[in-house]
């Protein structure tokens, strides 16, 4: 088994799965232009891997020579954990862009399943062992594989009720060759990915009019299945000039809707079915490790609206000002808080059951929550920084028009920078915080993992009170008794 390149990959998906958009199937996704800029995006990562540069950043050799991509390997120490921060770090910086569902992230939510073997072997030994091999089987088969968690939102009373079993994804039927299900998810990048592991988002499990083991189902579904239907939004970026658009025309990730018409599960790829225990474990645990990734994302946001911001008002001399200073220091705040809870949960990691190293749970899901919460108002102080220039400044094919670039260079070069090099900076600039493609990134932010009122019931659970308690206890001079249970 080898690392894929981008051409491996590329085949890979052209398999005549069932993709839908504006209004079309698509038959060759890898050419579709809504498809092809992010796709090109994830080929290049792959071809990242056999750069002689980056091969000892991005690739690990496992014990029996086999090389695997860094994202893909189970941290066991907390030096593990730093190499795949650096991973991740060098990928973007390589692109010169943020995108999310790329693998790396999602890989993580398997290695939850990992920790939860010993439970797992109680209910079913099939079950975690199943989990070990697809582990193992994406990193050697260097798979691109995402998550599917979301619901569709439509009328909640029919989630579970109604003649065909409700809207919810659910078990309809089993063989001997594996379960049948139907339903519906929704999932970044599943139209271009190779497989999802598709599991449950319920939160109450007590229903006492419905049979809700059918709903307690996890499992690795191949993204070309016979019954499966991609249905994808509209792309905000497709068709857009690279230079006016240098972000919305590169990065933008197809979100679809998984339609499952009674697809077979094959038995191998059944990781816990009808168990209301282990829906629930991974509800609870399912993004222990993939919010690492995930919050690394954000900091790599929040250096490039320092960056924006800073060249911006450097251009114009306006860095010696006490209030433009302030400004910038709001935003390098920002970004070492979020560097800082990164750190802080590499430095206090903690090893797992399972024998992994698991980043810190309560300084991991605090950053990621002051991550997101702050992440509108700081893009805000970014436009202040840059300027009503990000709302006004023409196209660049009008920049270079021979008929007026007299009046362009005029008015727009200021010092060393050319109207050229100005506007290519407020074209950024433009895509990174107005467009369509950064209002809708700040929504995807928001939601992808689990919605705010989730992320803030993990950092709740995930934090020690105890001590708290216990120092009030003490300098109050008050009973013991009052707390116990």
């Amino acid at each position: 088994m080898a690392l894929r390149t981008g051409k491996d990959y590329k085949e890979s998906i052209n398999d005549g799965r069932e993709v839908y958009i504006d209004g079309e199937r698509v038959y060759n996704i890898t050419e579709h232009p809504a498809f092809k800029p992010i796709i090109d995006v994830k080929a290049r990562m792959y071809d990242i891997n056999h750069e002689e540069k980056y091969k000892e950043i991005c690739t690990v050799t496992l014990p029996d020579g086999d090389e695997i991509n860094r994202g893909y390997h189970m941290p066991k120490s907390k030096e593990d954990l730093a190499a795949i921060r650096k991973y991740v770090d060098t990928v973007l910086e390589d692109l010169g862009g943020v995108f999310y569902r790329v693998g790396d992230e999602t890989i993580g939510e398997m290695w939850s399943l990992y920790d939860a073997q010993d439970r797992l072997n109680e209910i079913d030994p099939t079950y975690a062992e199943n989990i070990r091999n697809h582990i193992d089987r994406i990193a050697r088969l260097d798979l691109f594989h995402v998550s599917a968690n979301t619901d569709p939102k439509g009328d909640r009373s029919k989630l579970i009720n109604g003649e065909d079993g409700g809207t919810l994804l659910h078990i309809v039927d089993e063989n001997e060759k594996g379960i049948v299900v139907r339903g519906a998810k929704f999932e970044t990048a599943a139209a271009y990915a190779n497989q999802a592991f598709v599991k449950p988002t319920i939160s109450n499990w007590s229903n006492s009019s419905v049979n809700m083991e059918n709903y307690a189902v996890g499992f690795i579904c191949d993204m070309g299945a016979p019954g499966l239907k991609h249905i994808c939004r509209s792309p905000v970026g497709a068709g857009k000039d690279p230079e006016n658009y240098p972000i919305s025309s590169k990065f933008e990730e197809i979100d679809t809707l998984l339609i499952f018409d009674d697809v077979l599960i094959p038995w191998e790829n059944v990781l816990f079915h009808r168990s209301l225990e282990s829906a629930k474990y991974i509800r609870e645990t399912v993004h222990r490790y993939s919010a690492f990734n995930y919050v690394l994302r954000i900091l790599k946001r929040a250096d490039y609206l320092i960056g924006v911001a800073l060249l911006n008002v450097e251009q114009t001399g306006l860095t010696k000002i006490p209030s433009v200073q302030e400004k910038l220091t709001e935003l390098i705040s920002y970004r070492e808080t979020i560097n800082a809870h990164l750190t802080a949960a590499v430095a206090e990691a903690q090893e797992t059951a399972g024998g992994l190293m698991m980043p810190n749970q309560s300084l991991l899901y605090t950053g990621r929550i002051y991550a997101l919460k702050h992440f509108p108002a700081m893009a805000h102080l970014a436009r202040e920084l840059v300027g009503g220039q990000l709302a006004v400044t023409p196209d660049m094919a009008t920049m270079r028009d021979p008929k007026i670039k007299d009046h362009i260079d005029r008015y727009y070069s200021v010092g060393k920078w050319s109207a050229e090099e100005r506007a290519k900076l407020l074209y950024f600039a433009r895509d990174l915080l107005n467009s369509s493609l950064a209002g809708h990134q700040i929504t995807f932010e928001l939601f992808a993992q689990s919605p705010p009122f989730a992320q803030s019931a993990a950092a709740f659970k995930n934090y020690d009170l105890t001590p708290h308690r216990e120092l009030v206890i003490k300098a109050a001079n008050l009973s013991s008794d009052l707390v116990k249970s």
